[in-house]
């Protein structure tokens, strides 16, 4: 059997077009591009890429020999068989023989029947649906205008002022977007989505079309079932110039910046209304996918091709992976393998640390999408794709250089090895150790006995003590109500007449007969002047206790009427301080009444000391101090939807007993530090592993 540097080399596709590309930036090689028409992919081969296809033809060995007699390329014959396999699995050559056997086969054949099929068309499918290129040269014609620089300018300007107008009124806008997350709130967003992700692929197809390249189609992208708007713009990499390929890929990125700032504008300058609704969706889903997706370079979304194109260099991904594979290979195994390609060793470590960005970055969001997977299906389908997710995008990557580590195990060193193996263990031992004992959890700190005073009806105020240290029995407040002073006279009045009819009656023996009637009519007044006397002493506002007289309204002052609703100031004892706490209901076993706590009061330097006084039985329904929850700024998730503070999650209210008071004599947020069982955080991730089991393996 002949070797394949002895075989024929088969003949190329006759569609093929072959084109110029810039030349590499490192190195200075000349590059060009392999365009496949029929599926509209391009391909970057070298210079001795280019060389083969110049004088393809014959063997392996003769085309070696030729181009060294020819060219100041030396090649042997492997790598013309590497140049021979790489178009042979993209389909570059006419196939004969036992390829095109081979093709029939599978043209025969039910590819949806095989579960690779389905496997890769629920990760990653596209669906054409638009064939724009007429359209888009009339529009490009018509729509030439706008990418003259003065529109730039006031694009950027009007932008510019939209932000600026919405700082002011910042409150409104951020109130707004909070009650917006209702159902027809996430329609509308869903509405906003589309309309601003259309006007984001115009953009790369517009600019693409005024390079005078063809957009082949447009259409929707399936990623892992999600649906993406997309434009083929591959053409691109026939474009010499990076800033040529610079302007495509940040086109839709600046389309929708653009959108996001006149809508932005637009919101400011608009009244109350749908209008101004509709502006709102577009300006938030415009600026959050621009900034917050569409920008990061970590996934090949447009700012993966913006920062290649800044940079001129292409397959940054690739490229920068395989450098990093190999830093840990040589790191930690100590293997002495060869760089994929030479670069500077300041570079290297910048395309190593993007590379452990990335995988970093791909992670957390891999691990999101699978629980978006399983949440979105129902259990049994949920749990396939959740574990289609985890294995293809995590496990199977990791094997795989597990397994390249295990084949070359042989050339790690027997030192290196049994530093691995220590190190694995001391890790093991560190992770199975009881090491954590600290509990976490968010209160208010405030004073054991503390009287938030309010008028007890609407009054006048006639007098109000002034602020700091009040004795028990102090008069706080002193009210005046001119109704009770009305009716109070009324019911004087009310018992003089009575008692003088009575003893009128009594020297007349004819009146006998009714002095049961007024005495029982004298009794009601006696009565309701004793109610509006005790209504009068609720006036007159006591201290309980001894403690200081805090938090006066100094807009209050004598000769004002209150309401019940305002409070006027607040009485406490300084003496005996608490926290008021939640912990989450998986740390509620560990805590024990007694164990030593921490608070750490919001702005503070050092902690407070204290002792758990008090754990609850029950989950608490509702936060009692507004100040915890997140609708208000606080650390403590709470349902939006409702009036009451319920908790998002299941919290346990704990209190905690204070051994001095805190610096500042008002109540205070801040976090709290129990002292608990001590527990492994294997022992732990193990414990809710489980949990997580029993919980879902109900179906």
């Amino acid at each position: 059997m002949l070797s394949p540097a002895d075989q024929p080399l088969p003949p190329l596709r006759e569609d093929l077009q072959l084109c110029n590309a810039r030349a590499d930036a490192a190195s200075g090689e000349p590059a060009w591009i392999i365009q496949d028409n029929v599926i509209n992919r391009f391909y970057r081969i070298g210079w001795l890429e280019f060389e083969c296809l110049l004088r393809w033809g014959g063997t392996a060995r003769d085309l070696c020999a030729r181009i060294g007699r020819e060219t100041a390329l030396k090649p042997d014959a492997e790598q013309i068989v590497a140049v021979r396999q790489f178009l042979e699995q993209h389909h570059l050559v006419r196939p004969f023989g036992a390829a095109v056997e081979k093709l029939a086969q599978r043209s025969a054949a039910n590819p949806w029947l095989q579960w690779r099929w389905w496997l890769h068309h629920y990760l990653f499918f596209r669906v054409p649906l638009l064939r724009p290129q007429q359209k888009l040269r009339v529009m490009a014609r018509y729509l030439d205008w706008l990418f003259t620089p003065v529109m730039a300018v006031t694009v950027c300007a009007l932008s510019l002022l939209g932000i600026v107008l919405v700082l002011h009124q910042w409150d409104a806008f951020s109130h707004a977007v909070v009650e917006s997350f209702t159902g027809s709130g996430l329609l509308s967003f869903a509405c906003a989505l589309i309309v601003a992700k259309t006007f984001h692929e115009l953009g790369h197809a517009l600019v693409a079309t005024r390079q005078g390249l063809r957009v082949a189609h447009m259409g929707i992208a399936f990623v892992v079932l999600w649906p993406m708007l997309y434009t083929d713009t591959g053409e691109s990499w026939k474009l010499p110039g990076a800033r040529q390929r610079l302007a495509i890929a940040s086109a839709g990125i600046l389309t929708e910046l653009a959108l996001a700032g006149l809508a932005t504008l637009g919101w400011a300058l608009c009244a109350e209304g749908p209008l101004r609704n509709g502006l709102l969706y577009l300006a938030t889903t415009s600026w959050v996918l621009s900034l917050a997706l569409n920008a990061s370079p970590f996934m090949r979304f447009d700012g993966y091709f913006i920062l290649t194109d800044l940079l001129d260099f292409p397959n940054l991904h690739e490229r920068s992976f395989a450098i990093a594979r190999t830093a840990i290979r040589r790191t930690l195994l100590g293997l002495e393998e060869e760089w994929p390609e030479p670069f500077p060793a300041g570079q290297r470590r910048l395309l190593v640390a993007f590379a452990v960005l990335t995988w970093i970055y791909r992670l957390l969001l891999f691990i999101g999408i699978a629980i978006a997977v399983y949440l979105l299906f129902f259990k049994v389908l949920g749990i396939f794709l959740f574990a289609v997710e985890i294995a293809w995008f995590i496990l199977m990557p990791a094997m795989r250089e597990l397994k390249y580590w295990w084949a070359h195990r042989d050339g790690v060193s027997s030192r290196r090895k049994y530093v691995f193996w220590a190190a694995g263990g001391l890790l093991m031992l560190l992770l199975a150790v009881p090491w954590e004992s600290q509990i976490h959890g968010y209160g208010v700190a405030k004073a054991a006995r503390q009287v938030q005073v309010f008028a007890p009806f609407p009054a006048k105020l006639s007098a109000i003590h002034a602020g700091g240290a009040v004795s028990k029995g102090a008069v706080l407040l002193t009210l005046d109500s001119p109704e009770l002073d009305w009716r109070m006279r009324q019911n004087e009045a009310g018992i003089t007449s009575y008692q003088a009819r009575l003893s009128g009656m009594m020297a007349d023996p004819a009146g006998l007969a009714q002095q049961s009637v007024t005495r029982r009519r004298l009794a009601v007044e006696r009565q309701a002047a004793m109610a509006t006397q005790a209504e009068i002493s609720r006036l007159k506002l006591t201290a309980p206790f001894d403690g200081l007289w805090l938090d006066l309204d100094p807009e209050v002052s004598p000769g004002q009427w209150v309401s019940p609703r305002a409070p006027l100031g607040v009485l406490l004892d300084p003496s005996e301080w608490h926290v008021e706490a939640y912990v989450d209901a998986d740390e509620v076993d560990r805590l024990r009444t007694g164990s030593p706590a921490k608070f750490y009061v919001e702005g503070a330097v050092s902690p407070v000391a204290g002792r758990l006084v008090s754990i609850g039985s029950t989950r608490a329904a509702r936060i009692e101090h507004p100040a915890l929850s997140a609708r208000f700024g606080g650390p403590v998730a709470t349902a939006a939807q409702t009036e009451e503070l319920a908790p998002l999650h299941a919290v346990f209210p704990v209190t905690v007993k204070l051994d001095h008071v805190p610096d500042q004599l008002r109540e205070a947020r801040g976090q709290l530090q129990i002292e608990g069982a001590r527990r492994s955080l294997l022992g732990e991730w193990f414990r809710q592993l489980a949990s997580v089991f029993l919980r879902e393996s109900g179906f």
